[in-house]
């Protein structure tokens, strides 16, 4: 074929200018290739392809890799003869395996059609997280669309970490994350002399098939399941956060100046005379944030400083692409594993007192109502005057005397006074607004010299706290509206409406205590608020705010402006936290581009927003399971004891309980409840019987007795103490010193 037919067959493709434009030696683009095989009407082999789109010698190798990528992102397919075929012509479904620890698993599809259910045998094809092609094969005798396996397209565990187990001289793993059901073959010679029981990283070097298990070698042996800190080292394993800066970030790390550089503060407004102050935790090391207030007119000015992380880290270098691939820092209880490294998460972006610092302000006008009257954003220059904390600041505002105050900081006490008055105002605005305000009880973890739990104790949110997360607000909201009265694309902070088939099912629930829910088929923010002031006296408030809550969507990060149904806002992003978001540093960037004139452009927002709110729940899970073996741990020598609490879940196999005092959650399972047939009601929250019709529903008190706790799955059982007419045996072996 000569070289003008080829480049005139090249030409036909609608997309050859773009592939032109991106490439060098373009490439047919994919929309061509799909062309070109649907018109062939049959599975075609990869060198027929190659004549048909005319690829040269020197192609073939990237054209390979195009196909390639076709196929992993379910495109097109191979069949068992090696030719290429349309996918849309096969039926089949691509999508991500979610596994479950009985065995079986679930299709989640890309195309957010119905799950597929997967039955054991066909997951012994693939791994929870991978990504297969399946075809559908009828149902399930639970009427259940099933599905079977057709093709792994992509494996998405290469490590996995778990405990070893020996037996009759076999060595496999059992994976921590429990959705891979799998044991884990491991030879002798691959077992780095790790001893049995103990906690090690796996390296899938056989991924699992139809006839066969995974096979890995150990590639780390992290310790002793019971070590201190061991349950935070799993969790970021399990969960795959990263946790170690590489050796180029180190390195770079070290060429920053340890204080700001008299060059920086060229074209910077100078705030050090302001006494600015950040308002935090007692255990908190990085400050991002500061705040001060003064008197304007009748109403007032609030300046919210930021850390300038934006300054320090540049878009796509190497350090970006790390916070990235993190999205957030995660708190552990006694550990935090930082977005950024610690020179600037603790150091230089840190509003550390008495350092100056680089900012990026969000000066306000406030009217008295509480209404934000204008608003400027620009590059400052600070330094702190004092480290406050919540409870420093609540202390003084209660007292309103003097003597609660720090001889250092008296100075600053008719600052404070003065904030305290504007969030007066600031919650005014958000009470006419018609925010929701749920009341939830969150905790502390107090631990002893050994690493395990002391003792757990309710944090109460006091108006000190409540008043840094107005101002908080406040900015995060003008920073909304700056990128939006600019037309500069940004990541909001979005939490959509609660969906119709929710809304319905919370009214019902709330006609049987008498209890209206405004707004129709549509209510918003402010019904649910009115809601809550009605039942906040009612003895069954915690089950009706709960109800409520469990209503509402979860908020998410996303480029479509469609407000924040929660807090009742138009626009809202987050703009206030950028040394532990990423987001926030993305909002940083795109203020900046837009008072320099420019358009900021990171990539797809809507993949980075995905991916952020992605992160953001890899971090709660992981946080979410060390929490919880270390309540396990702490309530292994209880066994026997018996508490109250309340029916903080009901499901279909039983009620999870939430102890008085020491905020801790266990199952009793459904066939430990009074003999009977027991049903469960979703719409009522409630277990019933059939024949006794005694109910257990959300909110009820009980006392149980705990009977069972797994450290391995960090389960806790109880009984009803109620019904405990005979001493129960338990199925762990309890030491000698537990039964005394």
């Amino acid at each position: 074929m000569s070289n003008n037919k080829k480049q005139k067959i090249r030409q036909l493709d609608p997309y050859f200018q773009r592939e032109k434009d991106r490439y060098e030696q373009p490439l047919p683009s994919r929309e061509y290739i799909l062309q070109i095989l649907q018109q062939q009407g049959v599975p075609v082999a990869e060198q027929s392809l190659q004549k048909l789109l005319s690829i040269r010698k020197k192609e073939q190798g990237f054209f390979s890799r195009r196909l390639s990528a076709m196929i992993r992102e379910g495109q097109i397919f191979r069949n068992r003869k090696g030719d290429i075929c349309v996918m849309e012509k096969l039926n089949l479904t691509k999508g991500k395996i979610q596994g479950h620890a009985d065995g079986f698993g679930f299709l989640i599809p890309d195309d957010s059609s119905g799950d597929l259910y997967l039955s054991a045998k066909e997951m012994h094809k693939a791994l929870h997280g991978d990504h297969v092609l399946v075809r559908e094969v009828g149902l399930d005798r639970r009427g259940r669309r099933e599905a079977a396996i057709v093709e792994v397209l992509e494996h998405s565990n290469t490590q996995v970490v778990g405990r070893l187990y020996i037996e009759h001289g076999v060595l496999f793993v059992v994976a921590e994350n429990k959705r891979i059901n799998q044991d884990i073959l491991i030879a002798k010679e691959h077992s780095l002399k790790a001893k049995a029981g103990q906690v090690v990283i796996v390296e899938i070097i056989r991924q699992p098939s139809k006839q066969s298990q995974p096979i890995g070698k150990i590639v780390e042996v992290l310790g002793d399941y019971t070590a201190s800190g061991m349950e935070i080292e799993i969790a970021l394993r399990k969960h795959d956060l990263p946790h170690e800066f590489s050796a180029e970030i180190e390195k770079l790390s070290r060429k920053f100046p340890k204080n700001v550089l008299k060059r920086e503060s060229v074209g910077r407004k100078d705030l050090c005379h302001l006494p600015l102050v950040t308002i935090d935790g007692e255990t908190a090391r990085d400050f991002d944030d500061a705040v001060f207030c003064e008197k304007d007119g009748k109403g007032y000015r609030l300046y919210v400083a930021i850390a300038d992380v934006s300054h320090y880290v540049k878009s796509g270098d190497v350090i970006d692409q790390e916070a990235f691939k993190r999205g957030n820092s995660v708190y552990f209880p006694r550990r935090v594993i930082p977005m950024l490294p610690e020179i600037l998460s603790n150091g230089l972006c840190s509003l550390n007192p008495q350092q100056k610092r680089l900012c990026m302000v969000c000066e306000m006008q406030i009217q008295p109502n509480g209404e934000i009257l204008d608003y400027l954003f620009y590059p400052a220059v600070m330094c702190s005057q004092a480290r406050l904390t919540y409870t420093e600041v609540a202390e003084i505002l209660t007292t309103k005397k003097s003597t609660a105050v720090k001889e250092e900081h008296i100075v600053l006490l008719p600052h404070l006074q003065l904030l305290h008055k504007l969030f007066k105002c600031l919650l005014k605005a958000r009470k006419k607004r018609g925010a929701i305000d749920f009341e939830t009880t969150e905790t502390q973890i107090l631990f002893n010299d050994q690493g395990k739990i002391e003792k757990i104790l309710p944090t109460q949110r006091n108006d000190a706290h409540r008043l840094i997360e107005e101002c908080m607000l406040a900015a995060n909201v003008c920073a909304a509206a700056f990128l939006q009265k600019h037309n500069h694309p940004a990541l909001y902070r979005i939490h959509e409406d609660p969906v119709p088939e929710k809304i319905v099912a919370l009214r019902d629930f709330l006609k049987e205590f008498g209890i209206p829910l405004g707004g129709g088929d549509d209510p918003c923010a402010k019904d649910y608020a009115q809601t809550l002031s009605k039942i906040q006296d009612r003895p069954d408030v915690q089950l009706l705010q709960t109800v409520m809550l469990r209503s509402l969507k979860q908020a998410i990060y996303s480029p479509d402006m469609t407000g924040h149904f929660g807090l009742a806002y138009e626009t809202y992003t987050h703009f206030t936290s950028p040394i532990r978001r990423y987001p926030d540093l993305l909002i940083h960037r795109a203020i900046k581009a837009v008072l320099g004139g420019e358009i900021y452009q990171p990539g797809d927002w809507r993949e980075l927003g995905l991916h952020c709110s992605v992160t953001e729940r890899r971090a709660d899970d992981a946080t979410r399971d060390v929490e919880s073996w270390l309540k396990c741990f702490y309530m292994q020598d209880k066994i026997g004891t018996i508490f109250d609490g309340v029916i903080s879940s009901v499901t279909s196999f039983g009620l999870f309980i939430a102890l008085d005092k020491i905020y801790i959650e266990g199952l009793v399972h459904i066939s430990e409840l009074p003999s009977d047939y027991f049903h469960y009601d979703a719409a009522k929250h409630l277990l019933r019987g059939e024949r006794s019709g005694k109910q257990y529903r959300l909110g009820d008190r009980l006392s149980v007795k705990l009977v069972r706790v797994d450290l391995e799955t960090s389960k806790i059982d109880f009984i009803l103490a109620e019904i405990d007419q005979k001493p129960y045996k338990s199925k762990t072996k309890v030491s000698a010193k537990s039964k005394k």
